[in-house]
């Protein structure tokens, strides 16, 4: 089972500020990478109301379902490569994919038959090593609208986000409160 602890510090940003960022650290717009990430809930929202998300992403050809769970700090992100086939049967017929994830939301009593594929985002990322992370630069497309985000992942939470903050800092950009994807995609669709 490969799980991990994930920790990151996110930042809106508008699309002058994104632009300024590819500026800074003379990105290529060639090396941004198209993924799609389709999420997962059940009819009543279950892994919502725990602040747990299901995903499957797409990207170059290969599909990898993810599970994210509240932890101490951070999020508890459980990962499992998956074929396209698992992939299809899962957006199309509700057949959960054989594997960990299965075996840890049956564990923890949820009826894994009952999940179903509310929505897609779409993101084209660049992501590369800064200081002591990865520094992640994502314009989304989802529900007929767009964002554009600023996504630091460290080890060290409190070095991290000493070093976002200065970078936010340096380029005059604004810190501003920021869910995760998820949450702005249940936002967007729900209006909640």
């Amino acid at each position: 089972m490969n799980q991990h602890i994930e920790i990151e510090f996110k930042n809106l940003l508008d699309e002058k500020e994104f632009r300024k960022l590819i500026d800074h650290f003379e990105i290529e717009a060639a090396r941004f990478t198209s993924q799609q990430n389709h999420y997962f809930d059940t009819s009543d929202f279950e892994l919502k109301n725990r602040s747990s998300a299901l995903r499957i992403r797409k990207k170059n050809d290969r599909y990898e379902l993810t599970l994210k769970q509240p932890a101490k700090e951070g999020l508890l992100e459980t990962n499992q490569a998956i074929t396209a086939e698992a992939a299809i049967a899962f957006l199309k017929d509700g057949t959960f994919p054989e594997g960990s994830i299965l075996s840890l939301l049956t564990a923890d009593g949820l009826d894994t038959d009952a999940f179903t594929c509310f929505g897609t985002l779409e993101t084209d990322r660049f992501e590369f090593p800064y200081k002591e992370g990865l520094l992640v630069l994502d314009h989304s497309s989802y529900l007929d609208q767009e964002d554009y985000e600023l996504e630091y992942e460290v080890t060290d939470a409190k070095a991290g986000k000493n070093i976002f903050i200065n970078l936010l800092e340096t380029l005059q950009i604004p810190e501003r409160k920021t869910e995760n994807k998820v949450k702005r995609f249940y936002r967007a669709k729900f209006k909640d």
